[in-house]
């Protein structure tokens, strides 16, 4: 044989590899499709995280049986963000580059999906964050610009402050509020503010602003200020695991009146936190009702409910919207490239998710509904949509 031959050989064998190489990209052999499924599995949001994963995962399996999409089954990597921002954007560098995944879906809470995108802008790959509602997720607070491959399919704080106002105006009739603010949270922050916004634009006043932090677990002090003011209305813009000690604790000082918050109210950790009674005539915005009876509910409720063996939360509807309205991006874009996929996402319009019927704007935002939920003897009771 001869040198040519060897030289011709090696060559072969190393376009081959390098092709091996580059197919391998964003999944581990050319037949499969790598996707990130970031959550707090861990830490004082677990239940957002896990009930949202779980909804990521059963739309994936749902995909999946129905072929998968651009002929490849989806493969998941699942890591968990602990609930930290630091810990978020380390799960995120891990799943960008060393698992290569193509696109990312994943986090419930703001200052968390904040860090990870990031890394996500950084490394140019499409994040879809289904729960995390401040405005600085998408657009950088810094300058004002929008986040190029950061996406989300829940509605914003400036629009969920202003409902919760209005509610508050003309529903409750609250002409006077105290707010409890979460000063360790961007999400608590953010609402807080819009509320005030729209409330004192709506005619109403603002009586006392308190702050506490999250794993407080004594608020008794900050109740007994609040409770001198005699408010209305009590706007606890916070996560389940405080708010239930807050609401309980308030009442076991005999403070009777309505408390009102955000979707971070959603879990049935609150329940038991709070306690069944201490939680009547509380009430709640949110991104969507079980009791919702359109088609595509049903549908996903069921399918859920047979997979879980439990009713889902709104964080598992928005985990399961987010997983699919990325899929549906990569259908159009007919191609696993991330910068394809980030094409597809800014131009998705009138998607017909679980949560209603959704279109992303041009700050990455989705224009969609709003729900007033209530409690009512440990059940969360729909009252009313509001429309963007």
């Amino acid at each position: 044989m001869t040198k040519g031959f060897f030289k011709m050989s090696y060559l072969l064998i190393a376009i081959i590899l390098i092709a091996s190489f580059v197919s391998g990209c964003g999944g581990s052999n050319s037949n499969e499709l790598k996707i990130g499924v970031v959550y707090e599995l861990t830490g004082s949001t677990a239940s957002f995280g896990t009930g949202a994963a779980n909804g990521a995962k059963l739309a994936f399996k749902e995909i999946n049986a129905k072929g998968g999409v651009l002929g490849k089954q989806i493969v998941t990597v699942v890591a968990d963000n602990k609930g930290e921002p630091s810990e978020s954007a380390n799960a995120m560098t891990k799943v960008i580059t060393q698992d290569k995944v193509i696109a990312v879906t994943g986090f419930t809470t703001s200052s968390n999906a904040i860090a990870a995108s990031n890394v996500a802008e950084a490394n140019k790959i499409p994040f879809v964050t289904a729960a995390a509602t401040n405005p600085k997720v998408t657009v950088d607070e810094k300058t004002g610009k929008v986040k190029d491959n950061t996406f989300r399919v829940c509605f914003i704080d400036p629009f969920q402050g202003t409902v919760g106002a209005n509610f508050a105006i003309n529903s409750l009739k609250a002409k006077k509020v105290a707010i409890m603010v979460d000063n360790s949270s961007d999400y608590s922050k953010g609402l807080a503010q819009f509320f005030k916004e729209a409330y004192t634009k709506g005619g109403g006043a603002i009586v006392s602003e308190e702050a506490y932090l999250q794993k407080d677990q004594d608020f008794k002090t900050i109740l007994t200020k609040i409770k001198a003011t005699s408010p209305d209305l009590i706007y606890v813009p916070g996560y389940y695991e405080e708010v239930g000690k807050i609401i309980k604790q308030a009442r076991e000082l005999d403070i009777a009146v309505p408390f009102l918050g955000g979707d971070g109210w959603d879990s049935p950790k609150l329940q038991e936190i709070g306690g069944v009674v201490a939680l009547n005539n509380t009430f709640f915005t949110n991104h969507y009702s079980v009791e919702d009876t359109s088609p595509v509910s049903k549908t996903f409720v069921d399918a859920y409910k047979k997979e879980y063996g439990q009713v889902p939360d709104a964080m598992a509807v928005l985990g399961y919207d987010a997983a699919y309205v990325l899929v549906d991006a990569i259908k159009r874009a007919n191609s696993a490239e991330p910068a394809k996929i980030r094409e597809a996402l800014a131009a998705t319009k009138d998607y017909k998710a679980v949560t209603g019927n959704l279109t992303l704007n041009q700050n990455h935002d989705a224009v969609k509904s709003a729900v007033i939920i209530e409690f009512k003897d440990g059940k969360q009771v729909y009252r009313e949509t509001v429309k963007p």
